[in-house]
């Protein structure tokens, strides 16, 4: 369903349609055959159940359940990270951001994602694609962590972790302010998500031929809660009207960029992928049925997101992946997609989806996964799962028979215990030290989190 608009976003679309897009030299194309365009849609804060393809019968997305449909949910895939920024420094290089000091949200200061890592973007700028970042960056604040800094030759959106969904004259500089390239960009249409969805789809216009990589970074559904009033009388008398409204009208943002592709004749020619930065948050009132923990973690709340991969005719629909997987995975992927070989010194810890999703490697992508955020750390072995607070106590759990992680075996199962104790240190030998902390009231607020969801207690606040 179309929800109309009473303006249209020019601002964004003008800016767009003068860019001049830089060459690229190094394309190693050896055949006629034009390489696939890859699309990266990343939610922010979306819970685990709020989907229609994810079993949910109060949150109406029918363009994304259409795509999830047409092409492979995972259903036991995660991120890196249980909150916005160490999250997309994950997906975004294809390794553990522990690796490079980034384990909290980066402050809105001198910090940035280590100008060492090599970005998807990097690459595949490289080899001939068009490249953009469209909404939230989060990953820097200074000229030499702008997304123009790194591999993105189009950015139009905001540096800093969130802001209001409505026009607002955030002042030049300022990380909330919207921004084309690195020109200041005050927003002036009517809503932000819809303003995203055009300005994606003005980019994919400006490409042509070329193929490109869009990285659609929705700010939905993360708080703050505003919808337009059209969307909310859609949802009058539901439980949670924002949150419903924001999410659709995320879903009709993405079906605009779906329907202008086939329009295109390049939706075959599209690798989509789409998931959460992390779990959903109870600012939001997001929905992570039947998982255990939120945002901010290390339950699979946390961690765990709704996760599907479509590429047209290149994959069989109606497909669900049970395998361990990883928003890592999307670097190498998207890579193999495109034909790119990866650099030797790279080091992912991402795989190539590809052999899984065609059916040529049986089993899963991953035997163990990892994850890390200053005091608080969990490894996921296959159904196994270990979480360790610093100078508290472990639990261990094991999924299959208690998917909600309520029970406790660290003294039924010792030797589990301590092989997946060794596991973990094993991985942490190979980090550095984070290169900042999180302020010091959430920390205490995480930490109490993390301590009562162990004793299975209720929670007494989410935030400072």
């Amino acid at each position: 369903m179309n929800i109309s608009r009473t303006c249209i976003i020019t601002t964004a679309l003008l800016l767009i349609s003068t860019q001049l897009f830089i060459g690229c030299s190094d394309i190693d194309d050896t055949t006629d055959q034009k390489k696939p365009n890859i699309l990266l849609i990343l939610t922010d804060d979306m819970g685990y159940n709020d989907a229609g393809f994810q079993g949910s019968e109060d949150i109406l997305t029918p363009n994304l359940d259409k795509l999830a449909n047409n092409g492979i949910i995972f259903s036991d895939a995660h991120v890196t990270a249980t909150v916005c920024s160490p999250s997309r420094a994950g997906i975004i290089t294809g390794r553990y951001q522990q690796r490079f000091g980034h384990e909290a949200n980066v402050p809105p200061a001198e910090y940035g994602t280590d100008t060492t890592q090599v970005f998807l973007s990097d690459l595949l700028l490289e080899h001939g694609y068009r490249t953009s970042v469209n909404g939230k960056w989060h990953l820097g604040f200074l000229p030499e962590y702008h997304p123009n800094s790194r591999g993105f030759e189009h950015f139009y959106g905001f540096l800093g972790g969130h802001r209001t969904y409505y026009a607002h004259e955030y002042p030049e500089g300022h990380p909330r302010a919207m921004m084309h390239n690195r020109e200041h960009a005050p927003f002036t249409g009517d809503y932000l998500t819809d303003a995203q969805g055009d300005s994606a789809i003005a980019f994919i216009e400006q490409s042509g031929d070329d193929p490109f990589f869009l990285f659609l970074s929705f700010l939905a559904p993360h708080a703050p809660m505003e919808a337009t009033e059209d969307d909310l009388a859609l949802f009058e008398g539901h439980d949670r009207p924002e949150y419903a409204a924001m999410m659709w009208a995320m879903d009709r943002a993405v079906g605009n960029v779906v329907q202008r592709l086939e329009e295109l004749d390049e939706l075959d020619n599209t690798l989509i992928f789409f998931f959460s930065d992390n779990g959903g948050s109870p600012a939001n009132y997001s929905n992570n049925y039947p998982l255990k923990g939120f945002k901010g973690n290390k339950f699979e709340g946390g961690t765990r997101v709704p996760y599907f991969v479509h590429w047209g005719d290149k994959i069989e629909g109606g497909q669900v992946f049970d395998g361990l997987t990883s928003a890592l995975d999307f670097f190498p992927t998207s890579l193999e997609a495109a034909g790119v070989k990866i650099p030797d010194n790279l080091n992912l810890d991402g795989v190539s989806l590809l052999p899984y999703i065609n059916g040529n490697v049986d089993g899963s992508p991953h035997d163990r996964l990892f994850f890390r955020k200053l005091e608080g750390a969990a490894v996921r072995d296959k159904m196994w799962k270990l979480i360790r607070l610093d100078d508290y106590g472990y639990v261990i759990y094991n999924l299959e028979s208690d998917p909600y992680e309520t029970e406790n075996l660290t003294e039924v199962y010792p030797d589990k215990f301590n092989e997946l104790k060794a596991a973990l240190e094993e991985w942490e030998k190979e980090l550095i030290e984070p290169w900042w902390q999180e302020s010091k009231p959430w920390q205490q607020v995480t930490r109490e989190i993390h301590k009562s969801l162990m004793r299975n207690e209720p929670i007494k606040r989410i935030s400072p």
